[in-house]
């Protein structure tokens, strides 16, 4: 099962992001529900790669890999779900009227994400450390620039 969950993460992300927004959710609350539902994803797989790099958990090299092909393939989920007229949640307004700089963020995040899993596929904690620290800087200006708290 653990080797066959990243291939069907794959595919799932490849029929969404080649759909057309519009085609992928049926209401509003269903596209929302979705990016928080990934995101949310993204930050647990994201945390314990987090606790590794920053010492709070045991650096296990095996687990860091599958933490971070899983955050690789989903951070690039959820960017879909913030078509137009899909506002609300947590998201701020902003980020319809700043398409492009949103969607530099999330560019950002999909590119840190992939460094931070071939840093991981090392196996060295020193490497995993080093490409943790610029993840976690996108996520952060990120979420001060269009993230109600």
């Amino acid at each position: 099962m653990k080797k066959t969950l990243p291939a069907l993460l794959l595919a799932a992300s490849a029929a969404l992001l080649s759909a057309p927004a519009s085609a992928q959710f049926a209401k509003s609350e269903d596209a929302i529900k979705y990016r928080q539902s990934t995101l949310f994803v993204v930050g647990q797989h994201f945390g314990r790669l987090g606790a590794m790099a920053n010492g709070k958990a045991p650096f296990d090299a095996k687990a860091a890999q599958e933490n971070a092909a899983v955050l690789e393939t989903v951070a690039k989920l959820p960017w879909s779900a913030f078509g137009d007229g899909t506002q609300g949640g947590k998201a701020k307004a902003d980020i319809w009227k700043e398409k492009a700089k949103f969607n530099e963020h999330a560019d950002q995040l999909v590119a840190e994400a992939a460094k931070l899993s071939a840093a991981a596929k090392t196996g060295d904690l020193a490497q995993l450390k080093a490409a943790f620290g610029p993840a976690a800087q996108t996520c952060k200006s990120c979420h001060d620039a269009f993230r109600s708290r």
